[in-house]
């Protein structure tokens, strides 16, 4: 997390955590758990410009544990959303060059699947994403 910040700080974007005093155990492997997250505030902070916010939160639903990583960035297309998950899907045409593979958010759903867990997304052109990481708790 210590390099997440930096590096949205070198950038001009605040980077905010938000846990709750207790949480459920999930039973989920650490380390791939951590790649999802990394690959999730990377997409933030590649998409949101300079005195944007991205805001990491964790909380309890019913009996899940769910992770949000929401930003203030570009938001994605309505029609977009359905292919995002999609193994070398890059939404907007304009950012194809960015030398991305678009195999991160194909990934990152491949092992949130894997640990028994959902993820999904809300977002809104203009206005930013929020994605939604749930794993069972213990």
């Amino acid at each position: 997390a210590a390099a997440h910040q930096m590096r949205a700080q070198q950038v001009g974007i605040a980077l905010e955590v938000t846990t709750p005093p207790a949480l459920p155990t999930i039973i989920a492997d650490p380390e791939r758990l951590a790649q999802v997250l990394g690959n999730l505030v990377n997409n933030a902070i590649r998409y949101t410009k300079s005195g944007g916010v991205i805001s990491l939160r964790a909380g309890l639903q019913g009996h899940a544990v769910l992770l949000h990583v929401q930003d203030t960035g570009a938001g994605i297309e309505a029609d977009e959303l359905p292919y995002i998950f999609d193994r070398f899907y890059r939404g907007d045409k304009s950012r194809s060059n960015s030398g991305e593979s678009g195999l991160g958010l194909a990934i990152a759903k491949s092992i949130v699947e894997a640990q028994g867990g959902t993820i999904t997304v809300e977002s809104t052109p203009g206005v930013g994403s929020t994605f939604i990481v749930a794993l069972p708790a213990a």
